[in-house]
């Protein structure tokens, strides 16, 4: 069985276009899947496969962002090689999981994982603001780097097998780890999110489930998006940008769901 139908014009240009917007959504607020992923799967891409393409197609449009914080990556090297490690462990295991589940578990997974993703989106700042209540500097015993290990572990697992929301996850980890400078942790949550999807790619290259053609057309998509777009989206109060993921979201955890 094939993983995809023959693309079509109409099917071409309706997966540039959600690309488009899903690479501007990426570099500003996140939950750019929340478009590409379901717009694969109307478009007649197996769910499994619809998966590692929008992974590959978005980790491609994603390298851009995670260049552009390279400058602001003041990270203690020691810790950035670890985590750099953990996450590509995780990554490759949490992809190779994704192969050995069923298309028919998986398809019953996705309004789960979606749902999972849409309240880490909803919740993740609040979540944030909370451990940043948690003055961990001023503790008498500072947190381990086991347990940032454990966090990113458990984090990169997710980000192999599925993916959506793994930013706003990191963000969170990170503030409670004594990592509070906005822009280093976007820098270090953007180059660990490449780590992720990027090793993630690999089984799924040998496995022969990437849509070559859908992926190039939203690599495409989402690497302009996230130059045009986000140039035009900053100039938006963020917390209406991060309403209208909300509201896609919750429309697609809501469509996926009536139709499991």
């Amino acid at each position: 069985m094939p993983i995809a139908p023959p693309l079509t014009y109409l099917n071409g240009l309706l997966l540039f276009a959600t690309a488009f917007i899903a690479g501007g959504l990426n570099a500003v607020a996140g939950g750019g899947s929340f478009i590409s992923f379901p717009t694969l799967i109307f478009t007649g891409i197996s769910p499994i496969a619809a998966n590692a393409t929008n992974n590959t197609a978005l980790w491609v449009a994603g390298l851009a962002s995670a260049g552009a914080y390279r400058r602001d990556l003041d990270v203690d090297r020691r810790t950035m090689l670890i985590l750099s490690i953990v996450s590509l462990a995780g990554g490759l295991f949490g992809s190779i999981a994704l192969l050995y589940t069923s298309a028919d578990v998986f398809k019953k997974l996705i309004p789960y994982l979606l749902l999972l993703a849409t309240i880490v989106f909803i919740f993740g700042e609040s979540f944030k603001k909370w451990l940043q209540s948690f003055d961990v500097t001023n503790s008498s015993q500072p947190p381990r780097l086991i347990y940032l290990v454990t966090a990113q572990l458990i984090i990169s697992i997710y980000g192999g097998f599925f993916g959506a929301g793994i930013g706003i996850l990191m963000l969170a980890t990170l503030t409670f780890f004594n990592i509070k400078n906005i822009h280093a942790m976007n820098a270090l949550k953007s180059f660990l999110a490449t780590c992720i999807n990027g090793i993630a790619i690999v089984p799924f290259l040998f496995a022969g489930i990437i849509a070559w053609k859908q992926t190039i057309i939203m690599a495409i998509g989402g690497a302009l998006g996230g130059y045009f777009i986000a140039n035009f989206a900053r100039q938006i109060p963020s917390i209406i940008v991060r309403r209208f993921v909300s509201i896609v979201a919750i429309a697609m955890t809501t469509y996926f769901f009536i139709r499991s």
